[in-house]
């Protein structure tokens, strides 16, 4: 007989006791499906939304204060000097409420701060400031000349205010359109107005409205207030300078500019058509410009004339493979039978469609030859652009493998070819993320990664000569939003610009064509969003980090300069539901010299004297970073740490948004992930936290990180026991074309075949989880089937599960959610899921 002594006995199931209790039981899937109801309202302030007055004479917002009352502020944009916008509390006794129920949701103060407009139970009231007499908004004079405010630059709509209305009216001698800016910046067409004419539109107030002529040419821009009024366009409207032009690779009309002809196409052949000549027979008056066109090998209906009607260039395209996919969706919602779904679905590896622009002189009615050498193999001939003399055009010009971008230059009158700016790169030129051309006079903005790092260059419009590096500095610029042709100088978003900060935090900054006046008009320590005030003399500057809530700051536009710090959120109560915020953590990389950074989430019941499993979210898709930067009281990765896991989320090696170095770990080997970096960055972590538990680590992903999922098993099976893997771009020779032919390259070469999850299913360690939607139309289901076979012929244990009807990312859907929950708890955690104490 064996003896035990009790207190050893006490010792060992109450160490037992304590590895189980609080995580993967029924209350930790409680607490993970009540998250977005456990943190809903714990911030106080976390998105403020302003108001500006006429001539940015002061800035108007309202703030949540802790004791559950509501302080209405008004900030003198000049001084910074904070004032109460009005008396709330006699206000709310005006309204028969205490004052701790008075919460306007939509308010604004008209440009002298003597009445506020607001609603109330449903209703529009307006309330003089003096006497505090209410009254219904439709029932005072509400056609205020300066009511609408007239924006200096273009800018998205902001959140919806009040419903209201503009009367737009047209004085000009033309007509004009009309656009709403979404809040994503993309106009919307609203139609037209006619000279003389005027329409009443119905919108919000902060909703920001555009008129242009029928050109595109901007006229005025205008934003809603909450009170109605008048927007005129007259000769006198200040045109508005872009918030962001956006590429486009629409062709202008076919009609020529001096109106004698329109070009058409017709049995794939450029035509001419006469106009001015109805009462004749038509067919007497059409040319035929081009005789070769055919069914593979056609010209489109992109023509673009040249300013002066004596030339026109077409675009010439030899057809391409065309391959399409099938798949079945067995469960259709609206008959019994299985339905059979086609797409279109292009390859790494088709023969895809060739572009080439073609010229035209129309005064022969004869093409112009063109030594095509310069841009043979086209993926792309897009930004077609005539000079102002009409004595040339340029074009930009990618070609298939994405490691030559240039912009070329062709003589109309001689069809002489020349190349202007010359990118070319021996892994690839990121043409999808990392491009910014622009025509400004006599210089070309050029974006480029030619010194290792993204940034901006200005090169000679006429011969192509750079004139000079306009942004230099380890560091990169992520985003261009305005080019100032006026002053001569740009706005934009760039990243790692202070030493000091994590070097993924956006800041705002404004620098000369010519290189000189580099600011940065931002400086805390967090990722950057600004807003301009209607009239461009200053700045809203909203900043946060993962693990700090926004602060909201006014600065001058000209320098940056801070007025105020409007309001900072509080996120006392998020940290006390959640027990923490998340945590950013940095370790060096393989080279042990670049810093990895990415970030920790712990359950809200995390106990210091247990431990935990480690659970990777994983997205490594080179075209982004992917660790969350910005605050945001919901987290889906707090979702899994509540059943009792550690997650981290990291940005490796190989993805985006560093020098071109680290970005370039991709190419040709998406199947590195960063794994290297994030291996030694969770080692790191845990020699500063015993609690993660690394004989206990699972990794999840979609798409991509779908694909990187299941690598982690194959590549790295001696540190990652558990895999979900969703949705995975298993292969990238059946995956879509752009995005892989993007980092892989092209021709297809062995690399895809020896990086295939396909290839290497035969490595399999470890449990594995594989998911997909049937009818997934992002990335082809055969991905994930192809793995399912090469596993089978393997002999290796995984789970699989199809979902009937689902597209791309099923995991996402409540069904996939918790199956992926409970795979982690059952191989992780050694139990059943939501398992009851």
């Amino acid at each position: 007989m064996i003896h035990t002594r009790p207190a050893l006995l006490c010792l060992l199931f109450g160490h037992l006791a304590s590895l189980v209790y609080a995580q993967g039981s029924a209350e930790d899937y409680e607490r993970a499906d009540r998250l977005r109801e456990r943190i809903r309202g714990k911030v106080l302030n976390e998105r403020l939304d302003v108001t500006w007055s006429a001539a940015d004479q002061f800035v108007a917002f309202q703030q949540a204060m802790p004791n559950g009352e509501v302080q209405y502020w008004r900030i003198d944009c000049q001084t910074g000097e904070r004032t109460v916008a009005f008396d709330a509390p006699r206000l709310a006794q005006r309204l028969n409420l205490k004052p701790e129920e008075l919460n306007l949701a939509s308010w604004e103060l008209d440009p002298e701060g003597r009445h506020l407009t607001f609603v109330f139970e449903g209703q529009r009231r307006s309330c003089d400031l003096e006497s505090y007499e209410i009254v219904a908004a439709d029932d005072v004079d509400q056609r205020a000349s300066n009511a609408v405010r007239t924006l200096q630059r273009i800018r998205p709509s902001g959140s919806n205010g009040p419903e209201t209305s503009v009367k737009f009216v047209n004085r000009l001698d033309h007509t004009v359109l009309l656009f709403w800016i979404q809040a994503n910046g993309r106009p919307a067409e609203y139609g037209s107005i006619n000279a003389g004419e005027s329409r009443d539109q119905h919108t919000f107030a902060n909703h920001s409205w555009l008129v242009t002529h029928t050109n595109g040419e901007p006229l005025a821009a205008f934003q809603a207030t909450a009170v109605m009024g008048e927007a005129v366009i007259d000769q006198n409207s200040p045109k508005p300078r872009e918030f962001r032009r956006r590429r486009t690779d629409r062709s202008v009309e076919a009609q020529s500019p001096d109106g004698k002809y329109v070009a058409e196409i017709k049995d794939h052949n450029v035509v001419l058509r006469l106009l001015g000549n109805a009462e004749e027979n038509a067919t007497d008056h059409e040319v035929t410009l081009s005789d070769d066109g055919s069914a593979e090998d056609f010209y489109t209906n992109q023509i673009i004339w040249s300013p002066n009607s004596k030339y026109l260039v077409c675009v010439k395209t030899t057809k391409g493979q065309g391959r399409q996919i099938q798949m079945i969706e067995s469960a259709p919602d609206d008959q019994l039978q299985p339905k059979l779904i086609t797409i279109d679905y292009d390859k790494p590896g088709d023969a895809i469609p060739v572009p080439r622009p073609t010229l035209f002189d129309v005064t022969t009615g004869k093409r112009v030859q063109l030594d095509e050498t310069s841009f043979a193999n086209a993926w792309s001939i897009n930004q077609i652009r005539w000079s102002e003399d009409g004595s040339h055009f340029t074009f930009l010009f990618n070609q298939r493998g994405h490691q030559v971008l240039r912009v070329i230059k062709v003589d109309a009158a001689a069809g002489a070819v020349q190349t202007l700016i010359d990118e070319a790169s021996q892994t690839f030129v990121d043409y999808a993320h990392k491009v910014f051309y622009r025509h400004v006079g006599d210089n070309v903005i050029w974006m480029s990664e030619r010194d290792g790092w993204n940034h901006l260059y200005r090169f000679d419009a006429k011969t192509g000569e750079l004139r000079n590096q306009i942004t230099q500095g380890n560091w990169v610029v992520r985003s261009v939003e305005e080019v100032d042709e006026q002053n001569q100088s740009i706005e934009f978003y760039a990243s790692g610009v202070y030493a000091d900060q994590d070097p993924y935090y956006l800041h705002y900054c404004r620098v000369n064509m010519d290189g000189t006046g580099f600011q940065i008009l931002t400086d805390g320590d967090g990722t950057h969003e600004v807003e301009y005030s209607p009239e461009g003399k200053y700045l809203l500057d909203r900043y946060s980090r993962v693990d700090m809530a926004p602060v909201t700051e006014l600065r001058t536009a000209t320098h940056g300069r801070l007025i105020a710090t409007l309001a900072k959120a509080d996120a006392t109560e998020l940290k006390q539901e959640l027990g923490r915020l998340p945590e950013r953590f940095t370790a060096k990389a393989r080279d042990g010299q670049t810093d990895i950074f990415g970030v920790i989430f712990r359950p809200s019941q995390f106990d210091s004297k247990q431990t935990y499993p480690v659970i990777e979210k994983i997205y490594a898709g080179p075209h982004g970073s992917h660790v969350p930067k910005a605050f945001s009281a919901y987290h889906g990765a707090q979702e899994m740490a509540e059943l009792g896991f550690f997650v981290v989320q990291i940005d490796g090696m190989g993805t985006s948004d560093r020098s071109k170095a680290f970005h370039d770990v991709c190419w040709q080997n998406i199947g590195d992930a960063g794994f290297p970096d994030r291996r030694l960055w969770i080692q790191a972590a845990a020699e500063k936290y015993p609690q993660m538990d690394l004989q206990r680590i699972g990794i999840f992903g979609g798409s991509a990180g779908g694909q990187n999922a299941l690598r982690a098993l194959l590549a790295h099976g001696d540190f990652y026991h558990v895999a979900v893997a969703d949705c995975g771009c298993h292969d990238n020779r059946t995956d879509k074309i752009w995005w892989n032919e993007l980092w892989m390259g092209w021709p297809i070469e062995n690399h895809y075949e020896e990086q295939s999850n396909v290839t290497q299913a035969h490595r399999l360690q470890g449990k594995l989880l594989l998911i997909v939607g049937e009818v997934d139309q992002n990335v082809d289901p055969a991905s994930t089937m192809q793995v399912v076979d090469a596993l089978i012929k393997a002999d290796k244990d995984f789970d699989l599960l199809i979902m009937p009807g689902v597209g791309h990312g099923a995991a996402g859907t409540k069904y996939g959610t918790r199956r992926q929950r409970d795979f982690f708890v059952r191989h992780l955690l050694h139990r059943e899921p939501r398992w009851i104490r």
